[in-house]
């Protein structure tokens, strides 16, 4: 570990994760001249994005590409890639972050997991004179376990990997441990990869986000292709209508397709939705698993579930913030001032106002929480917010607070959202974006679900 006196600006800002939003981050501290270093904890750039690389984002390319990554790309030949058509996440790294990466890649670590962040000589019980210490990063790496010295700290590290459990209750249901041979995560690669896995056999979804559409419309396609599939999905809420969204009135035209054809499937029968249902036990067997959940009217069991796609959101996973002092919302795990603005069970339709480093800076001077980790719980983060996030992060520590809080946002209204700029509840109705939603078949109630297994497995 390096130490540095005064204000320790011969040091790095260190930047942790690169995902879209890290790189993002690294090419404007590259532009303003300031040292900086790029942890990634995988062996390659966008490495959560690739474990979804089979999806197609719904966010066009000219929400994605940060303004001044593209100016450090250009001169290389590199073009912004054109259409409406939104990439998938493959396309996203192959064709934007791996060329941003290799402008960076002096400064850019791959396999670096940080372990942790402090204050050098300090836990996060010492207040007096902290400002004056710098960051110490502990990293983990094939060659052991290092310090790391640092000016600032922008941690864009996501949520990946802090998936939220299938139990309503926010605690994994009983026996979830037990059955996870029966979990495939959020967004499997049904029509791919995963293929043999979910053909012939029943598929029992669990949430009401982006990720369940995109694997429910994945499984009623390999279900018309594949007799004997079977597709269920559950959600807590009494109404999918949220999940809809904004319909032909999205701005993004990918995500409201989304949406549009997720009603088809359940208008048609191709996939029984389950309202109102909160898991709170599974009973795992030799070849197939029994979800146990309740109702208003009691409880319901879903028998001879072959897999469970939990695509029941995520969270930030704090703990390697352990030991500095953090301000978040207690409920979000976001920002404390950001907070307000970005929760869901208040927003309307593409109404995240601008917000920049003064939102997003932590009690530790120097330290910022970016990205999709700076939403906690809020599953509405969009990649062109996270660009003017660390935007306005990196010109604040480039001293240039004129640039830095000129915060500027422009979104396209999202269709997601469950209540209007007057609190009144839309759910019901469609979403706050204007559509209505007729009604759909739904199952609920007390008792056993037993589809009918017509491959006999």
């Amino acid at each position: 570990m390096r130490t540095a006196s005064g204000d320790h600006t011969d040091l790095p800002v260190v930047v942790i994760g690169a995902g879209p939003i890290g790189l993002a981050a690294a090419a404007h501290l590259q532009a303003r001249g300031l040292p900086f270093l790029v942890l990634e904890a995988g062996e390659q750039v966008g490495s959560a994005v690739s474990e979804w690389g089979h999806i197609r984002t719904f966010t066009p390319w000219e929400f994605i590409v940060d303004p001044t990554a593209e100016t450090l790309l250009s001169p290389t030949g590199w073009a912004r890639p054109e259409g409406p058509i939104p990439p998938t996440g493959a396309e996203l790294v192959e064709h934007y972050l791996r060329p941003l990466a290799g402008l960076l890649s002096e400064r850019l670590r791959l396999g670096h997991r940080v372990l942790a962040v402090t204050r050098a000589g300090m836990d996060k019980t010492h207040t007096i004179g902290r400002a004056e210490r710098p960051f110490l990063v502990r990293v983990q790496s094939a060659a052991g376990v290092d310090d790391v010295a640092a000016r600032a700290v922008i941690d864009a590290s996501g949520t990946w990997s802090g998936r939220n459990p299938l139990g309503g209750s926010g605690l994994p249901a009983r026996g979830e441990r037990e059955a996870g041979t029966f979990l495939v995560g959020p967004l499997p690669d049904v029509l791919g990869r995963d293929r043999a896995r979910f053909a012939g056999r029943r598929t029992l979804v669990v949430g009401a986000g982006h990720s369940a559409a995109n694997t429910l419309l994945n499984l009623a396609r390999l279900a018309a292709e594949e007799p004997g599939t079977e597709v269920v999905w559950a959600i807590r809420g009494a109404s999918p209508a949220k999940v809809y969204g904004g319909a032909e009135v999205d701005q993004l035209p990918a995500r409201g397709a989304l949406g549009s054809d997720l009603r088809s499937l359940i208008r048609s029968g191709a996939v029984r939705l389950i309202t109102g249902f909160s898991v709170t036990a599974l009973e795992p067997g030799t070849d197939a698993v029994t979800v146990v959940g309740t109702t208003g009217e009691g409880e319901l069991r879903v028998e001879g579930v072959h897999s469970i796609a939990a695509a029941t959101g995520f969270r930030p996973d704090l703990s390697i913030l352990s030991e500095v002092q953090l301000d978040l919302d207690p409920a979000l795990e976001a920002p404390a001032r950001l907070a307000p603005l970005i929760d869901p069970q208040v927003h309307s339709c593409g109404t995240v106002p601008p917000h920049g480093h003064r939102h997003l800076a932590q009690p530790d001077p120097g330290l910022f929480v970016v990205g999709m980790k700076s939403y906690g719980r809020a599953p509405t983060f969009l990649i062109t917010t996270g660009n003017e996030q660390v935007r306005s992060v990196v010109a604040a520590l480039a001293g240039d607070t004129a640039a830095a809080d000129d915060v500027r946002l422009v979104l396209p209204e999202t269709g997601v959202c469950s209540v209007d700029a007057q609190g009144r509840d839309t759910a019901a109705s469609g979403g706050c974006c204007g559509t209505t939603t007729e009604p759909v078949p739904a199952v609920a109630g007390r008792g056993t679900l037993l589809l009918t297994d017509v491959t006999g497995r």
